[in-house]
């Protein structure tokens, strides 16, 4: 089992050494997250080499969980790339099929995420030159026929010294969560980060620390929730919860 913690974002890129220039690279992956919807079974994702060289990848798909604030990654055959890996000639791009084996009905949204790896070629590194394995980490969501909402509950909770906003989704489909910010009842006001925060998934929970910083904000009564969801801006009220 892999934790997810590190591996969630979508990678621009991360350089393997930073003391000399890098080697140029064209590799775009989309699109930025993929939807299969039920009874339907199969998506695609587009790998595009924009650059001189011939580009070689790696596809493999991990399922994608989240457990008491935790999220997690597994290995997973429930969903598969065809093909796994794929060598994308120069200013061309290549499609990825994803297709869902797993027969059973889909009676919640099942989450899962793609990783596609540029495998560097080592003989086209010059000397005093470092290479740059990109990334992409793309969720893939398999969405159950009848639709289906999510379902949150907001609560700020304490332990062991530290605070926490916590999101339970009871829902079949999940939240995505951007511009996360916390107003307490004397209007102080702390962002918890522009752009994306994360995912709620379909029945399960989420949780972001609180930084120390903000202990000065009225945590122990109502706080006012305000972000972007996927149909637009939205508030809601998180209550309180005892430390422990």
């Amino acid at each position: 089992m892999m934790r997810a913690t590190t591996l969630l974002l979508l990678l621009a890129g991360a350089a393997l050494g930073a003391a000399s220039p890098a080697l140029a690279t064209s590799f775009e992956a989309s699109p930025v997250n993929v939807e299969i919807h039920a009874p339907g079974a199969t998506s695609k994702v587009t790998i595009k080499n924009s650059g001189d060289k011939p580009l070689n990848t790696q596809i493999r798909v991990f399922r994608w969980s989240q457990s008491n604030g935790t999220e997690t990654l597994e290995p997973t055959t429930d969903v598969v790339a065809s093909p796994p890996m794929v060598t994308v000639d120069a200013k061309s791009e290549q499609l990825i099929r994803l297709v869902r084996v797993d027969k059973r009905p889909v009676a919640a949204e099942e989450t899962y995420r793609i990783f596609i790896d540029e495998i560097p070629e080592p003989g086209l590194r010059k000397s005093g030159q470092v290479g740059i394995a990109l990334r992409y980490s793309i969720p893939v969501f398999v969405m159950p026929q009848a639709g289906g909402e999510a379902q949150i509950a907001w609560s700020v909770e304490h332990s062991g010294g530290q605070a926490f906003l916590t999101a339970s989704n009871t829902g079949d489909r999940r939240l995505k969560v951007s511009d996360l910010k916390l107003k307490d009842a004397s209007g102080k006001l702390l962002s918890l980060g522009e752009g994306l925060n994360g995912y709620v998934l379909a029945r399960s929970t989420k949780r972001w620390v609180i930084p120390a910083k903000a202990q000065k904000l009225g945590l122990s009564g109502p706080v006012v929730i305000s972000a972007r969801g996927d149909d637009g801006p939205f508030n809601a009220q998180a209550q309180a919860s005892a430390d422990h």
